[in-house]
């Protein structure tokens, strides 16, 4: 993929400049207000490593939540990040408030946070003079946030073309390799998991995906609307009676490039949604009236596993089971272990996909676990995600020019 990598950029050529990364710490906090998680603070970790050691000065910010333009609450503040952050790094990260005028001082060797950018007027609209604004002040641009990289807003994009170098950070150049070696150079069989409660939010996935993939594995409420499609009696299941139509296409579309959509041949009903529920097995074409599907059975767990055994690359998106509970977990822990076993080249991303890998302890056995949610899916649809289309129109010939700005008029406060 056509893009600068902030690791192309030599050591000389960040020292004594100021770098601006955009991240994702959009982190999950306790009822105590006390971070729960601090995974994706450290994944920035080696990008801000890298500009310190070049001798850098490195401004750092991210958006948290939704807050209310210009009206930042106690809630909305990275301050929790900021000392999250200091501790990891093993020196002080200063949260600068009021940043966009950059009337605040960095010096090389310091890291300062700047406050949540959703909280800044024209953030979210992409507003190009607020771009402008910032990068008077920018040296080098780095966005190292692929989990915001579909979001059309002004840190993600604008900034990309407004400052004077643009380049992806280690973690997003990372994942866009990853993506792009399973997407775009797959070694075939290529095979594709994807699973949800609702057609109706994954079927432009499904639609790309059947133009791209070899096999398609359906699971969740998918594949209930999928097996719905073939005449099967689905019972009580999740599933839309008004997509069987449209699923039907996406088999046809599937079948005319000799592709294949795996459904379960046997699953475990229950009676009611609940883990105490009366639970079974039964044959996935006749669900009993009342009863409703909540993960597959032992045959299909075998079949799954021998035809992803059989793969060249895999992607994978969504549990084929309510895992959460003990008595449906069967199946998606077999998934987990099924991929993490294939000889496949495996990329795995998602919110519940990634609970389903942290509980089944496989994540070291998987090559590639994105770090992208909405993100991720948007590229598996085949869409261009604005960050990343800004930071490949940077990357023209002549794009990498790192020139000097005048120096902030007053130098920060160190105690």
């Amino acid at each position: 993929m056509d893009f600068l990598r902030l690791s192309d950029i030599p050591a000389a050529e960040l020292a004594g400049k100021r770098i601006f990364i955009r991240a994702d710490f959009n982190v999950p906090f306790k009822a105590d207000g006390t971070l729960a998680d601090d995974t994706r603070i450290r994944a920035t970790l080696p990008a801000i490593c890298h500009c310190l050691e070049a001798g850098a000065a490195v401004m750092i910010t991210s958006h948290l939540g939704r807050p209310t333009e210009g009206a930042l609450g106690t809630a909305d503040s990275l301050a929790p990040v900021a000392a999250s952050l200091s501790a990891l790094l093993g020196r002080p990260v200063r949260l600068i408030e009021a940043w966009t005028n950059g009337d605040f001082g960095v010096i090389p060797g310091e890291v300062v946070m700047l406050e949540n950018c959703r909280g800044n007027v024209g953030e979210k609209a992409d507003d190009p003079q607020l771009a402008a604004r910032i990068a008077r002040f920018v040296d080098v641009y780095v966005n190292d946030a692929f989990g915001t990289a579909h979001r059309k807003e002004c840190t993600l994009h604008a900034l990309a073309l407004a400052a004077p170098v643009a380049c992806a950070g280690p973690l997003m150049s990372a994942e866009l390799e990853a993506l792009g070696r399973a997407l775009a150079r797959p070694t075939r069989p290529l095979a594709a998991i994807v699973a949800g409660s609702k057609v109706s939010t994954k079927l432009t996935i499904l639609e790309s995906l059947a133009d791209k993939v070899d096999l398609m594995v359906l699971g969740g409420g998918i594949a209930n609307t999928f097996l719905a499609a073939r005449g099967c009696e689905v019972g009580a299941s999740l599933h839309e009676p008004e997509l069987v139509e449209a699923a039907r296409r996406v088999e046809r579309r599937l079948a005319e490039r000799g592709g294949v959509v795996w459904l379960p041949e046997d699953v475990v009903i229950a009676d009611r949604f609940a883990a105490d529920a009366d639970a079974r097995v039964c044959d996935a074409e006749r669900v009993p009236p009342g009863w409703m599907i909540l993960d597959i059975g032992p045959d299909s767990r075998d079949s799954l596993a021998g035809v992803l055994a059989r793969a060249g690359t895999i992607v994978w998106n969504g549990p084929v089971g309510v895992f959460e509970m003990d008595a449906f977990a069967a199946g998606t822990r077999r998934l987990a272990e099924a991929v993490a076993a294939s000889p496949a080249y495996s990329i795995a991303g998602g919110g519940d996909t990634l609970a389903a890998i942290a509980r089944f302890g496989v994540g070291e056995r998987i090559d590639y676990v994105s770090t992208g949610g909405g993100a991720f899916l948007e590229f598996l649809e085949g869409r261009e995600l604005p960050a990343v289309a800004a930071l490949r129109a940077r990357a023209r010939p002549g794009s990498r020019r790192v020139e000097p700005v005048p120096q902030f008029e007053h130098e920060p406060e160190l105690t």
